[in-house]
């Protein structure tokens, strides 16, 4: 009976041992031999379909900026009150006018011109005396008003800066907070008032700049 037990013992043993190692290389096998990735590493790597479409929009212009390629055209008056100047505006404005006033506008921009008569040249001080006056009470919001004497290629001209709101978009009901540039030239009995607005957020100092830079007597 004794050697009965012992062979029984070590058939048993043997089959524990078999079993044991089949378990052992089932297990190895599976984690060293597959090839195939987790099904979430598969659909969202950087360079697959969603990281194409979570790719960081092209940027555009902030709202108001005036592009580095917008091209500028001569405008020359043909009627009005005084004719004898020309100056640059962005070309595509729309254009309107009325009177000795033309105004170019393209979405929150605005480029007016204004000619009238005049006694004398305007200085920094009858700008303070009468014109702030005048704006205060016709922009909404008018604020921060600085005058000062600048040079443009045409000489010396007086600089009014300030800002205000907009008129409120008939389509959205929104109102922009608005900066303006109203540079006076004077000649001969002639003023010419031009007024560029936008933005206060948007750099628009290189083109308004060419604008202001371009006006010149005829």
């Amino acid at each position: 009976m004794a050697a009965g037990t012992r062979t029984y013992a070590v058939v048993g043993l043997a089959l524990v041992a078999a079993v044991i190692a089949g378990c052992s290389g089932t297990g190895s096998g599976s984690g060293s031999g597959s090839t195939t990735p987790p099904a979430s590493s598969s659909s969202g790597g950087g360079g697959g379909r969603d990281g194409q479409n979570n790719a960081a929009p092209t940027e555009s212009n902030p709202p108001g900026d005036i592009p580095d390629n917008q091209a500028f055209v001569a405008y020359r008056p043909s009627g009005g009150s005084f004719t004898g100047f020309t100056v640059k505006v962005p070309e595509g404005w729309a254009r309107t006018g009325q009177g000795g006033t033309t105004v170019f506008t393209d979405k929150l921009n605005t480029v007016k011109i204004t000619a009238v008569s005049a006694a004398g040249a305007p200085t920094t001080g009858s700008v303070t005396s009468k014109v702030i006056p005048q704006l205060r009470s016709r922009v909404p919001k008018f604020a921060a008003p600085k005058v000062s004497e600048v040079t443009r290629h045409s000489g010396r001209v007086v600089l009014l800066t300030y800002q205000g709101d907009s008129a409120k978009d008939p389509v959205t009901g929104k109102v922009v907070r608005d900066a303006f540039e109203r540079y006076a030239f004077y000649r001969a009995g002639h003023e010419v008032d031009l007024t560029l607005s936008g933005p206060v957020k948007a750099d628009n100092v290189d083109p308004w700049r060419i604008v202001s830079d371009s006006f010149a007597w005829r």
